[in-house]
C-alpha cells in the first residue's frame, strides 16, 4: 500500500512539472532574429551638381523600386524643399531596395564630388521638377527568447 501511494504522488508530482514545462514552453514564442526596414525619401531640389547624372522618372529600373514613386508623389504634394518625404518600407528584401537605388541607379555622392555640393542619392526629373531619392535600411535584432521566468 505505501508503494502504491509513493508511486501515486511521484507521477502526480511528474506530470504537474511536464504540465507546468508545456504550458510555460507554449507562452514563449519565438521570433525572426532581425527585422529589416528601408527608409526611401524624396526632397525636390532648386540645383543639380555639376556631376550628377538626372534620370527621367519613367526609368523602368526606377519604376520596379518599391515606395519610390509614392515618395516622388509626396515630395510634389507637400512641396518637400526643406524636410524629406518618407516611405518606410518593412517588408522582406527591404535591403535589397537601398542596394538597387544606390547602385544600379546614377548615386550622386557629394562627398566624393570636389565642392561636395547638393545631397547624396538619385536625382530625378519629375514632372516640371527635379527631386533627390534616397534610400537608408536597418535592421533590428530580437533575441530569440523573449520571457524569461524566475
Amino acid at each position: 500500500m505505501i508503494r502504491g501511494k509513493d508511486l501515486a504522488v511521484s507521477l502526480l508530482f511528474v506530470g504537474t512539472a511536464a504540465a507546468a514545462g508545456y504550458v510555460l514552453q507554449s507562452r514563449t514564442r519565438t521570433r525572426p532574429a532581425a527585422h529589416s526596414k528601408a527608409d526611401v525619401g524624396a526632397r525636390i531640389v532648386d540645383s543639380v551638381p555639376e556631376n550628377a547624372t538626372v534620370i527621367n522618372s519613367s526609368s523602368r529600373r526606377l519604376r520596379q523600386l518599391p515606395g519610390v514613386r509614392t515618395a516622388l508623389k509626396r515630395a510634389i504634394k507637400n512641396d518637400a524643399r526643406e524636410e524629406w518625404e518618407h516611405v518606410t518600407l518593412e517588408r522582406k528584401g527591404s535591403w535589397e531596395i537601398v542596394d538597387a537605388l544606390r547602385r544600379s541607379l546614377p548615386y550622386y555622392d557629394a562627398a566624393s564630388d570636389g565642392d561636395g555640393s547638393g545631397y547624396n542619392g538619385v536625382y530625378v526629373r519629375y514632372k516640371d521638377r527635379v527631386i533627390v531619392l534616397d534610400a537608408i535600411g536597418w535592421a533590428r535584432v530580437q533575441p530569440t527568447e523573449q520571457t524569461q521566468y524566475e
